[in-house]
Parts: C-alpha cells; structure tokens; sequence
C-alpha cells in the first residue's frame, strides 16, 4: 500500500497529531508514507519522519484548482493508491477523487465536540459521504454518529496514540517550585474549559500556595483567551497560573510535573491525556469523550465530572498530599496505555481494514 495522510495544518493539535503519528509509524509498515498540509505549516514539521514524503500545498481558498491539481501531481509521481484525509481536509480529497477514480480515500473523524453531537452541521458530510471508502473515528460516538447520521458504510473505531516526540531542539522551563507543578496539554479553546481549571487554582492557592498549573496550548489570541487572562488577574494568580503558549518538548515538560490535569467540558479521545500515560503522570481529568475507557476513578486517576470543581481541587489536593498514591497512578496509567493505546496495536488493525476493504 501507498498512503499519504492530509490535514490542514500541522499546528500543534490532536488531529495535527495523529497525522504526524500515522505518517511516522507507517514509513516502516508499507510501499510508501506521505504526509501532505493544505493550508499553513506549524510546529509539527520537524516532527515529521525524514523518510515520510512531504508537501506543503499552500492552498489559498476552499476551491483552489492550483492546489488540487499539485496534489494530483504528488499522488501520481508517488503512486498513492490511499488518501487519509484528517478532519476538514475530506472535501479536498473528494475533489481529488473526482479527477483520480481509482483512488481509495478514507475520513478520520477528529470532531471533539462530543457532548454536543445533535448541534454537528454535517450537510457536507452527507452530500460526500459515498465518495469514501472508509471512515475512521476516534470514538464509539462518533463511529455510531456517522453510521446513523450519514448512513455511511464501512465505519472503524480506531484509538488516537501517543509516540515519543522526534527532533526537539526546545527546552522550555517550567516557572514555580521544582516538584509542586501541574501541568494542563490544551489548547487555549473553549472546549477545553480553562475556567475549571482556574477556579481550582484560585481555591488550591489558600492552602497549598506554592503548587502552581502550567498551562501548555496555542493561544489564539481571541476572546476566550482574553478572559482567562483576565481571569487569572481577577483571581491574583499571576504567580500560580502560567501560560506558556504552543509547546513541543512534551516529554521535558511533563517531566517537570508531579500531576496532568484536563478540564475539557467536550472531548474525543484526547491524545494529551494518553502522553500523559506515557510519561507515568498521576491525573485528574473530567468525565466526557472517550476519557472514562481510558480512566478508572481511584485506579489509574480520578475522574470528575466538569461541572464539579469542589470534586476536581479535592481530588487535586488527594495527590498533592500522597506522593505513593501520585507514583502508583502513573504507573497504572502507562499500564493502560500500553495495553490499549500503542502505535503498534492500532497500526495492526489500520491496516488488516485496509486490507479486506
């Protein structure tokens, strides 16, 4: 097989990489690996295996003939015989599909909104579902969403995985007091629900005021962000909060942390929470997606629901005060992890699919 994976950016985000993640851990699994970014280029590049095939579109609109056709040039020069569209790339691999027949493409559904499936515009996604030969979702919800919704065959529940970052020059140094760090892989979206996180920080500062939340995500610059900046003025936790923006040295961070935390209100199936069971970090995460099938209250974390804050600090403040209860979460975390959530695992069933279909 000859696949190459498209997405629209390589900004530092779960479907960003879980694109990365295939077109890596495919290089060695088959004919050929490619990896192809539509519209803008990010932080991700150099995480890109040097034997993956790579190209930059520079698409500049929706229909944009001149990408398409540099793309057609890419699959033809290279022999693809699979596209692997991420989240929002699909219509551009449908459009390629129209001018290449004999192409096989496939959708990965990302969509991270959850909890708020029935408010998911989908008329796009109905109009083209027969073009597609597959459709992979990261959870059961989503797999059961496209086969009701858009009556779409062939539907595979695959886990999102983590892999060992590759070509990292950044050595980001995390403020605060060494061994008293919490650390939050998110990026600074609404979903992600950093005003839970913010009210735990305000009540943990009055009994425990030298733990402090780093917060690793990009921050867009838009209102939201504005108000957690905001926030963090209101509630005097300018030396208890930090933001670091968009970060790729995930393992060095979270080496520096004691706890992992997320707070999303809405979720898939988060890849931060998986690093985090890859680096044996002890967490509390909120109960929404796909997270309560990776963790088990009071066995490999605590898990709370997110409009619970009196739940999360105390299940917080139960870490900070048990170091052994900290180690021996992390370790069943990474246990979890590497009996679900490996690159090897889900490559096997990737492609056994491909193969029968």
């Amino acid at each position: 097989m000859r696949i190459i994976q498209i997405i629209d950016s390589l900004e530092a985000g779960g479907a960003e990489r879980m694109a990365v993640n295939y077109a890596n851990t495919l290089v060695d699994e088959i004919d050929f690996s490619g990896l192809v970014t539509t519209r803008k280029e990010g932080a991700l590049r150099n995480q890109i295996n040097l034997k993956v095939s790579y190209l930059f579109l520079n698409k500049k609109r929706q229909l944009d003939f001149g990408a398409l056709f540099r793309l057609r040039s890419f699959v033809l020069k290279n022999k693809v015989t699979h596209i692997h569209a991420h989240s929002t790339s699909f219509f551009l691999a449908v459009l390629l599909k129209c001018i290449c027949p004999n192409l096989k493409i496939l959708r990965h559904d990302h969509y991270g909104n959850n909890e708020f499936l029935a408010t998911r515009p989908y008329f796009v996604l109905k109009q083209t579902a027969s073009f597609f030969n597959g459709v992979i979702a990261v959870n059961q919800k989503l797999k059961n969403w496209s086969e009701v919704q858009l009556k779409a065959k062939n539907v595979i529940y695959l886990p999102n995985f983590p892999t060992k970052e590759i070509g990292i020059d950044e050595h980001t140094i995390l403020k605060g007091a060494e061994g008293k760090r919490i650390v939050s892989l998110a990026n600074l979206r609404e979903q992600k629900n950093h005003f839970l996180l913010l009210e735990v920080a305000q009540k943990l500062k009055k009994k425990y005021p030298d733990w402090t939340f780093h917060l690793i995500g990009k921050d867009f610059e838009d209102d939201y962000s504005k108000q957690i900046i905001k926030r963090i003025k209101e509630y005097d936790l300018e030396s208890n909060v930090f933001l670091y923006g968009s970060r790729q040295d995930v393992e060095y961070i979270l080496n520096q942390a004691q706890i992992a935390v997320l707070t999303s209100k809405s979720e898939g199936l988060p890849v931060a929470l998986l690093e985090y069971g890859l680096y044996k970090k002890a967490v509390v995460v909120t109960n929404v997606g796909e997270i309560p099938l990776i963790v088990q209250h009071k066995q490999n974390g605590f898990i709370v629901d997110s409009d619970d804050p009196n739940s999360f600090y105390q299940s917080v403040v139960d870490l900070i005060t048990n170091e052994t209860l900290r180690s021996d979460f992390g370790k069943a975390l990474y246990a979890t992890v590497q009996a679900n959530y490996t690159a090897e695992s889900v490559m096997k069933k990737y492609l056994n699919w491909l193969q029968i279909n």
